[in-house]
């Protein structure tokens, strides 16, 4: 049995919004990060993966989990990483980056990527390892808000 790895990058800006990348072929904004090339380990994936859909470098803090599916040969890392340098661009795998406060994530944010931001807002959590559930963007939004996670709406 073979598995796939991938490896995803977290970045939090100095207001506590994530990075989200939007993917040129599909309409879903996603975390930075990819597959994990052979012979690379997950933490030198994460860095080029971000490089090649960013245009930021970038450092690891911490471990935030690794995330599994049922059914599914595949193990994926997510990493918190903040920028050491670059500059935020449109490349060849996103034609939008933006930063997002995790109250007004995009309604077409890829669940899963969802789940692993949660767990990274978790201060001093030890990395989880758990299996990820496949859920529409819009009802794992819509259960987030049932549950009370987002409070009360933000007031400008």
């Amino acid at each position: 049995m073979l598995f796939t790895i991938g490896a995803f990058a977290i970045i939090l800006d100095d207001e506590g919004r994530v990075l989200l990348s939007h993917r040129r072929d599909l309409d879903l904004w996603n975390l930075p990060g990819g597959r994990v090339e052979s012979g690379e380990l997950p933490t030198e994936a994460v860095i080029r993966e971000t490089r090649e859909e960013t245009g930021l470098e970038t450092s690891i803090e911490r471990l935030i989990g690794v995330y599994g599916k049922k059914n599914v040969d595949e193990l994926v890392f997510a990493f918190s990483c903040r920028v050491t340098g670059g500059e935020l661009r449109i490349t060849e795998e996103a034609d939008k980056q933006a930063f997002f406060r995790i109250e007004e994530l995009p309604e077409n944010t890829i669940p899963k990527h969802v789940e692993r931001i949660l767990d990274a807002l978790e201060a001093g959590r030890a990395p989880v390892f758990k299996r990820q559930v496949q859920m529409s963007s819009r009802a794992w939004l819509d259960h987030l808000r049932e549950e009370g996670f987002f409070g009360p709406p933000h007031q400008a």
